[in-house]
């Protein structure tokens, strides 16, 4: 795991540093006709047939390279995977076209590009959807990416992106059974990763609002622990960010402000990386220890 932290570090200090739409860099056109080629095949094995082959073939690379010139190529190589597996648009490029932009209509139509799966539907330019657009792109870009390249290795984090590239596939090449079946899998994926923000969340905000939303959500009727919506999250994000304001911790003092939740939302996506890096730095630590 230290080869992923350091490859971590190093992708998002640029990505952060130097923020800029990189998503020309981050083509799937030859998954997407590898999935094209499995037409004879539909559904969940669809699925499985399109992610075994480039998965296997990453982690064999990654396996190979581990021990060359003293584990330099694999950072390398774990560094080329992540930078390419987060996105496909840079969050940050996206949260300031939305933040830095005084124009309304482009504002708005930058704000559309932090929805995760644009479905060409009107969407109100408030708080509560910037908070959901940041939070679900957040978890899609970001935190569903890094968490997989940590436990998996550079595998684990091409294998979440292709699963959401083909969960996204609207177009009449990818039957039905396949894209449900695909979509299923990729929520499936962000299960773990999505509660894990809650839980950071809860240590960099309001410990008692940010659980105090989750256990309502879930409590809501109709809705458990285990399904794989990952729909708390808005909640819990603008849970913390509005106790945040409330305690005056905030960048502005409204809970009805789009920008200043945008911008606060931001910020608290920020520390939940933070957090998540350094429970990582320490559970490398530990292992050396050991």
């Amino acid at each position: 795991m230290a080869v992923e932290l350091v490859a971590a570090l190093i992708v998002l200090g640029v990505l952060l540093l130097w923020p800029g739409n990189v998503a020309a860099l981050r083509q799937f056109g030859w998954y997407r006709a590898w999935l094209d080629a499995l037409d004879f095949a539909e559904g969940g094995g669809r699925v499985a047939l399109a992610l075994v082959l480039p998965v296997v073939v990453c982690a064999l690379v990654a396996h190979f390279v581990q021990h060359w010139m003293f584990g330099l190529t694999a950072l390398a190589f774990a560094v080329l995977i992540l930078f390419y597996t987060l996105g496909p648009r840079e969050l940050e490029s996206d949260f300031e076209a939305v933040l830095e932009n005084d124009d309304p209509e482009a504002r708005e139509a930058a704000a559309a590009n932090l929805r995760s799966v644009p479905d060409g539907a009107p969407r109100a330019f408030t708080a509560p959807e910037l908070v959901e657009a940041a939070v679900t792109a957040s978890l899609r870009r970001r935190f569903g990416v890094l968490f997989w390249f940590f436990l998996l290795g550079p595998a684990g984090a091409l294998g979440y992106r292709l699963a959401w590239v083909t969960a996204d596939r609207d177009d009449e090449r990818v039957d039905p059974r396949t894209r449900h079946a695909a979509r299923r899998f990729a929520l499936a994926l962000d299960w773990i990763p999505a509660h894990l923000m809650v839980l950071a969340m809860a240590m960099v905000s309001n410990f008692d609002a940010v659980i105090g939303t989750w256990r309502a959500w879930h409590a809501q009727p109709g809705r458990s622990m285990w399904e794989l919506d990952p729909g708390f999250l808005a909640a819990v994000a603008r849970s913390g960010v509005d106790a945040d304001i409330r305690a005056g911790d905030g960048a502005n003092m409204s809970t009805l402000d789009p920008l200043g939740e945008l911008a606060d939302a931001r910020r608290l996506m920020l520390r939940v990386l933070v957090v998540w890096l350094a429970v990582v730095a320490l559970i490398v630590l530990a292992g050396w220890v050991a």
